[in-house]
């Protein structure tokens, strides 16, 4: 842990915080039906003729009832649509490698895996997805699920903010303005910018290099193929849109998808950068700025506590490995690209897993226990650390409603949040939607660590073979993506349950926030009195960071144990613990 690190840790946080506020009035302005942006002049006749295609009145609200069966339909359409493509690959163009069809299970996953945001891939994608399929199949999920995202957050934010009445906004229209006015433009300007940096966009076919091994005569060298295509369109909206899905196997450590220091920052900052507008939203739209910040603050610092000691951790290297001879001066390297050192790995697993994203420039598999931790600590907090597009701000304001309900009973008062009582109703919908997960996370990996086909697919035995299981599934729940990724996974059974418990991490946890959304807007806002418990400063903020701990953290506690928790006492400890 060196001032190199700090400095930049310092950096990306300074500019984290200074395009926030601008991000923030921006989304006021796009989630605004009619709201006026500086976009109006080339984009509104778009958006006019979309709405007039497709007979949608912008003006007509919808309830929640009707914004969830809009945005159920809308993510099955799309999920048909993305599953046909990828089973019909092989007869479709721009497949230059003539790649086959994806099975009926892959299919499934990977249609399941971009339609939650997911992007989890049980596939390398350079040998295994066309041009055709990446473009059209999985970017057009990029941006579709991103903005659902936002979307419900936005309605969550209006429950809030609304009062005494039924709906909440029109669901086609959210989804409409937020990827033209808002996805779609920061994703051009960063895919121009990618391809500044090195990073390709085209359809040529796969480049076959000679190496000079093969050219000096040494017995088995052999031509290395070349990864070529439509990228820097695609990892842009992935980062913009926390999706993660890599166009190479290799993700954000391929050199053509993160060519160089420059990029692998503004990567980290991209991915960061609308989830934290969204807090400033949120103040803005509430007419309490305050609040906004102060959740922002706790955000804040759970992140930066993550990064420390992954940070940390991964510094401090392997005393297995140093008690060898090997000289561990850098700390653990194993799974890093030299290019980005041990901070850069560090940083990006903890921002990549703190937001819905799932990309990753290092090997998590390869982390040490407690620096493998951090990652599936914060996908089982729900990743609301600023989180997805979207679900991380929906996210945190669950959190924020239990916070306020426990205060409420600590000091013996009826809770209040905003002006709004915080009923029973309200407080069975949040924990609803905190035990989703936990259902889906535990009971998966629970049924796959007892089958053969759950054991047939760790590459490792003992805790870390466990941990492989916990991560897949709280990655699968979480709509995160990224992997411990010894953990052999296209498989009929892995690929049939991690697609379930991707739609059961989206689905069965959206499922409870509109009809609290709704519960919400109906309520009148009561004046703020003498017992109003304050919603923001720092008692409230540490207040918030505890609950996240009490209830998000502790839930998995006992599964962490037994995963890399032992693994690192293993690690530390005796030589006969192995």
């Amino acid at each position: 842990m060196n001032i190199s690190g700090w400095i930049q840790l310092a950096l990306f946080t300074g500019v984290l915080l200074a395009v926030t506020k601008p991000m923030g009035l921006y989304l006021v302005q796009v989630l605004d039906a009619n709201g006026t942006t500086f976009m109006d002049p080339v984009v509104k006749p778009l958006e006019r003729f979309i709405y007039c295609l497709c007979g949608v009145n912008p003006a007509r609200e919808q309830d929640w009832k009707q914004y969830a069966l809009s945005l159920a339909l809308f993510s099955l359409a799309g999920m048909l649509f993305t599953y046909a493509i990828l089973r019909l690959q092989h007869l479709l163009p721009f497949n230059p490698r003539q790649l086959g069809a994806l099975t009926p299970d892959l299919a499934f996953n990977t249609a399941a895996s971009f339609t939650t945001n997911t992007n989890w891939q049980s596939y390398a994608g350079e040998a295994t997805m066309s041009y055709f399929s990446q473009m059209v199949a999985l970017t057009f999920h990029n941006f579709m699920s991103a903005a659902a995202g936002i979307a419900v957050a936005a309605v969550l934010v209006r429950g809030v903010a609304r009062q005494g009445v039924q709906t909440l906004g029109n669901f086609w229209a959210d989804i409409v303005r937020l990827t033209l006015y808002l996805l779609l433009p920061l994703s051009l300007v960063f895919a121009l910018f990618l391809v500044s940096q090195g990073m390709i966009q085209n359809f040529h076919d796969f480049t076959t290099a000679t190496p000079v091994e093969m050219k000096a005569g040494v017995d088995g060298a052999a031509p290395q193929v070349i990864a070529q295509g439509p990228m820097a369109s695609q990892v842009a909206i992935k980062m913009i849109g926390t999706n993660g899905g890599g166009f190479t196997n290799a993700n954000a450590a391929h050199p053509y998808e993160n060519p160089t220091p420059l990029s692998n920052f503004l990567q980290m900052l991209s991915i960061f950068l609308i989830p934290s507008g969204l807090t400033y939203y949120l103040g803005r739209m509430v007419k309490n700025q305050r609040h906004g910040w102060t959740v922002w603050a706790a955000m804040a610092l759970v992140f930066l506590a993550g990064v420390t000691v992954c940070w940390w951790a991964e510094s401090a290297g392997n005393p297995r490995i140093a008690a060898l001879g090997v000289d561990a001066a850098d700390g653990n390297m194993e799974g890093k690209e030299v290019r980005f050192g041990i901070f850069n790995s560090a940083l990006f697993a903890t921002v990549t897993t703190d937001a819905s994203c799932g990309a990753v420039n290092a090997m998590h598999d390869s982390f040490t226990p407690l620096g493998g931790l951090v990652p599936l600590v914060n996908i089982e907090l729900g990743e609301i650390i600023f989180g997805g597009v979207g679900s991380g701000l929906y996210g945190m304001m669950v959190f924020i409603i239990l916070t306020v309900f426990l205060a409420g009973l600590m000091v013996g008062r009826t809770p209040e949040y905003l002006g709004k009582k915080i009923e029973s109703g309200e407080v069975k919908l949040a924990v609803l939607f905190v035990m989703a997960a936990v259902l889906s996370v535990l009971g998966f990996t629970g049924w796959a660590c007892v089958t053969a086909w759950g054991q047939a697919g760790l590459a490792n035995t003992g805790p870390h073979g466990f941990s492989e299981m916990l991560y897949a599934y709280s990655s699968g729940t979480g709509n995160n993506g990224s992997a411990f990724a010894g953990l052999t996974a296209n498989t009929p059974w892995y690929n049939t349950t991690l697609g379930f418990a991707m739609l059961f991490g989206r689905f069965l946890m959206l499922l409870p926030l509109l009809p609290l959304a709704g519960s919400l807007a109906r309520k009148k806002i009561v004046p703020v009195s003498g017992g109003t418990f304050p919603v923001h400063g720092v008692t409230f903020a540490l207040l918030l960071v505890a609950t996240i701990v009490i209830v998000g953290a502790l839930t998995f506690f006992p599964a962490l144990a037994l995963g890399p928790i032992v693994e690192h006492f293993i690690m530390t400890g005796s030589a006969a613990l192995y």
